[in-house]
């Protein structure tokens, strides 16, 4: 049924892919490093100019008025850095998927032109026996299908609830800087 050379440009295939999802996970690590050091340099920076801001206050008022107009920044640059890492969370992941879909591709037409070269070579009297075989194949395969549906359709409602509480949570920074 295999030969040598299909085993072996099988196996090429999956090392290959090993491979280019490895790249893709040091590419999500890099980018998480990029914003955390990012992060980090303006949290500093920050740190310093508020510290400084705050050994000039003269007086309470003023002190409470500095902690307010400091309070809006820092619930959007949270809502950015969330929303940073939230994007790459879900790219490294999409490709991932994409990878997981290809090679599920690829299995259920390899499996099906075995079941093909199977029916083909099965003696007669048999057909109702390839018959079941090839429904239930089509069955795994449309079940599969589903599933994929399904999890796409999640990760968008994720998705989308994820940008809802962002903007919930924007706006509330906004609108509770506006009554202090």
């Amino acid at each position: 049924m295999l030969t040598a050379e299909q085993i072996v440009a099988a196996q090429k295939a999956n090392i290959e892919t090993i491979f280019g999802l490895t790249q893709k996970a040091f590419e999500g690590v890099e980018k998480l490093v990029e914003l955390n050091v990012q992060a980090t340099k303006a949290a500093l920076s920050e740190s310093a100019n508020s510290t400084q801001a705050m050994l000039s206050v003269k007086d309470a008022q003023e002190l409470l008025t500095l902690q307010a107009s400091l309070m809006q920044p820092l619930a959007e640059k949270t809502v950015a850095y969330s929303r940073h890492l939230y994007d790459i969370a879900s790219g490294t992941g999409a490709e991932f998927g994409k990878a997981a879909e290809v090679q599920a591709t690829d299995a259920q037409k390899k499996f099906m032109a075995v079941v093909d070269n199977a029916a083909k070579n099965a003696p007669a009297g048999s057909e109702s026996a390839v018959a079941v075989m090839k429904s239930a194949v089509s069955a795994a395969n449309n079940a599969m299908e589903s599933v994929q549906k399904a999890v796409k359709q999640a990760t968008e409602m994720a998705e989308s609830n994820f940008n809802t509480v962002t903007s919930t949570a924007v706006n509330a920074s906004k609108t509770a800087a506006k009554k202090r």
